[in-house]
Order: structure tokens, then C-alpha cells, then sequence
């Protein structure tokens, strides 16, 4: 049976790397979050497809997740490792410039390859971002301190959505199956080492180079995310000059699985405009 999870494998900066690819047109860039056992479909998979009828639609799994290959020469997970990864993937494909939208880590990730490579980006969106210096949730702590069981996983996705009922049995055997994965489990314990608010810390863009950010944004957050709190869209929105703030009520983590088809209908007109 074949995975869906698996799709095309490119070179990037060195490293093996796995990505699904869709559609024709304007280069979009999908970047995941950093739950166990995330991959660029598990992420993404519910608005791919939509996307796909208007963007050349590439979701990687980053270095460190998923089935990119993870070299143990890489002691220290940083932002300057995965920018690399990202600009290595876009040099890899032969692409100029790009869209990107970001979820939570890969908001953070985003964000940063638009302050430090900003003729790569074109526009970006950032969802349930981090990318700004705050205190670590409980909800972040748990995700990042995650042990592998069915019930710590059915719990642990729980928490990302505000609808538990939006979590169903489905994602919750293939997350976890794929948290179980040996090379998988492996590279998850080194990617957040204690201290956590530390690593955390590490993922901030400086709030002046993000200030000089000229990029068209778009932020987007869920009220009752209780895994980045939606402080940080309200921050991202002062910051970021050129931006507009979506935040959705009855939303926690997953605004691209709870608030699907209005997600679609946002970001879409805005990454083509």
C-alpha cells in the first residue's frame, strides 16, 4: 500500500528531502508545524488540493521531521539550519521566488526566510505563528515533551483543535503510528531539548528585523489557541507593516482543518492579488 505521506525526493542544502508536489502556476510554499509525527501531508492534506487549482504546491518535510532524512552531523536545531534547508529546497527546485504560508513552527520558519532572504519570499501567511519571543504554553509544552501512546496522542491533538470532535480516529493512528517510527522518534528528541523556553526563544525573529520586513502578510489565529497564544497575531500585526489579522472565534490550533473552506477563501485571493 503506499504511503501517501511520501512523495517526491530532492537534494536540498545536502539533505535528502521529502515533499509532496501539486498543481501548476505561482510557487507555494506550505510549511508544517512541529507536532510528533507531522509530515507536509499530514499538515496540509485537507487544503491541498484546493490550493493546487491555483499555485504549484510544494509541502516538505523540514529537516528533523517526518521522512526528510535527518543527518546526525546536525548537533543544534536552528533557525539558521532550517532557513538553509528552505532556501537549499527553493534552489533545488530551480525556484526564484515564492509564497509561503507557515503553521506555528513554520510560521516561525517563514517569517525568518522573509527577514533574511527577502527576494526568495514573495508573500506570506503566517498561521498560528511563532516566530516572537513569549512564555512557552503548557499546550507547547506538551506537544514538544510528547511520549508516544495512542492516548497521549488522541489527547495531545485535542488540545490543537477547539471542536475535539474534528479530531478523529483516523488522525489520530496515523499521527501516532508515524511518532513511532524508530529514525522518526529519534529525530524528535533532539529537535527541543531542555531548556524548552530556550529553544523556543530561539525560534524569534528580532522584533526590529521584522519591523524592516516589506513583504505583504497575512496573519491568521485562532482565539482559542492554546498552543501559540493569539497574542502573537496581535504582535505580528503591529510589527509587520504590510499585514492584515484574521483571528477566528471557536478556533483553536488547526485553522486549516477547523475553519477549512473560509481559510481557502482568505488566503487564496491574497497570495494571487
Amino acid at each position: 500500500m503506499t504511503n501517501p505521506e511520501i512523495g517526491k525526493s530532492i537534494v536540498a542544502n545536502g539533505i535528502r528531502t521529502n515533499y509532496i508536489e501539486e498543481g501548476e502556476g505561482p510557487p507555494l510554499i506550505l510549511i508544517h508545524g512541529s507536532g510528533p509525527g507531522v509530515t507536509g501531508f499530514a499538515n496540509w492534506r485537507g487544503v491541498i488540493p484546493d490550493l493546487a487549482r491555483h499555485f504549484r504546491v510544494i509541502a516538505p518535510d523540514m529537516v528533523g521531521f517526518g521522512y526528510t532524512d535527518c543527518p546526525a552531523d546536525i548537533k543544534d536545531f536552528t533557525l539558521d539550519v532550517w532557513v538553509a534547508h528552505i532556501i537549499g529546497l527553493l534552489d533545488a527546485l530551480g525556484i526564484e521566488k515564492a509564497s509561503f504560508i507557515g503553521n506555528s513552527y513554520g510560521g516561525a520558519l517563514s517569517l525568518a526566510t522573509a527577514a533574511r532572504h527577502p527576494n526568495r519570499v514573495d508573500k506570506f501567511v503566517l498561521m498560528g505563528a511563532a516566530g516572537l519571543d513569549f512564555k512557552m504554553t503548557e499546550g507547547l509544552e506538551r506537544v514538544w515533551n510528547y511520549e508516544p501512546t495512542l492516548e497521549n496522542m488522541r489527547a495531545l491533538m485535542t488540545t490543537f483543535a477547539y471542536n475535539a470532535d474534528l479530531v478523529t480516529d483516523v488522525i489520530v493512528q496515523s499521527r501516532h503510528e508515524a511518532s513511532l517510527r524508530p529514525e522518526g522518534r529519534a529525530a524528535y528528541e533532539r529537535l527541543f531539548p531542555e531548556p524548552r523556553q530556550e529553544k523556543l526563544s530561539r525560534l524569534a525573529t528580532p522584533e526590529d528585523d521584522i519591523r524592516r520586513i516589506e513583504h505583504k502578510a497575512m496573519i491568521v489565529h485562532g482565539r482559542e489557541d492554546v498552543i501559540v497564544p493569539v497574542e502573537n497575531a496581535y504582535r505580528f500585526s503591529s510589527l509587520l507593516k504590510h499585514s492584515e489579522l484574521h483571528v477566528f472565534g471557536e478556533c483553536g490550533h488547526w485553522t486549516q482543518i477547523e475553519k477549512r473552506d473560509r481559510f481557502v477563501e482568505l488566503v487564496t485571493p491574497f497570495l494571487l492579488g
